[in-house]
């Protein structure tokens, strides 16, 4: 029996743990626009090393300095969008850009 409920529980917990992921990152607003989520990013930014170095007097630990990422998600994300829609939009002429390509390599090789 505990060897059926293993897999149920190991699936209940991943879903859980992903479910609570996406509810925290809509709550706060993480995935709305672009100047929201830069907005949540810059709290997280503030909260995050206070929350680490206390952390680290808890359990004596040291962990090294966090690199320093000068990102802008705004930016980031329409650049993202931008190359993916390009991408898209020119697939089906490269496809068929390709495909003459192959077939004519085809030709040659016969020849």
């Amino acid at each position: 029996m505990a060897a059926k409920l293993f897999p149920v529980i190991k699936l209940v917990t991943k879903v859980s743990v992903a479910g609570g992921a996406l509810y925290v990152a809509y709550d706060t607003g993480l995935l709305g626009s672009g100047e929201k989520g830069a907005e949540v990013l810059g709290k997280a930014k503030a909260a995050i090393p206070p929350a680490l170095q206390e952390w680290m007097k808890y359990f004596g630990v040291e962990v090294p300095a966090p690199p320093k990422i000068d990102l802008s998600p705004k930016e980031t994300w329409n650049t993202g969008v931008q190359k993916s829609v390009s991408a898209l939009s020119v697939a089906p002429t490269k496809v068929c850009e390709y495909t003459n390509q192959g077939i004519q390599y085809l030709k040659n090789l016969s020849k």
